[in-house]
């Protein structure tokens, strides 16, 4: 499991910031975005919710706590989306998926 610093790292270099962007992105310096990253301060909740929303990630996505923290915003709101269809709906798309997972795993497994 990653720690918040790794993930806010992580985050930051998948959306091309540096620290001083992200710093300006979410009012505090760079040196905190520093110490933040290495694991030597913890950000505050309201830091953490600024942090999210930047990176439009859930706050347990950054601290990797919960049963769904492994998830983003876009894979959560798809999660409720379906939750919302009809049975009927959600089993036609569940067999749909569990066919192009079987086709992932099975060419993964011949590509060895």
């Amino acid at each position: 499991m990653l720690n918040i610093g790794e993930r806010i790292t992580q985050l930051r270099k998948q959306f091309n910031l540096s620290q001083d962007e992200l710093a300006k992105k979410i009012n505090v310096s760079r040196t905190i975005i520093g110490n933040y990253e290495r694991n030597t301060n913890t950000p505050s909740i309201e830091v953490l919710i600024k942090i999210a929303k930047t990176f439009n990630v859930t706050v347990d996505y950054l601290i990797g706590e919960g049963e769904l923290s492994s998830y983003d915003k876009e894979v959560m709101k798809r999660i409720e989306d379906i939750d919302k269809l009809d049975k009927n709906t959600k089993e036609h798309l569940y067999f749909l998926v569990d066919n192009v997972i079987q086709n992932f795993k099975t060419k993964q497994a011949f590509s060895v």
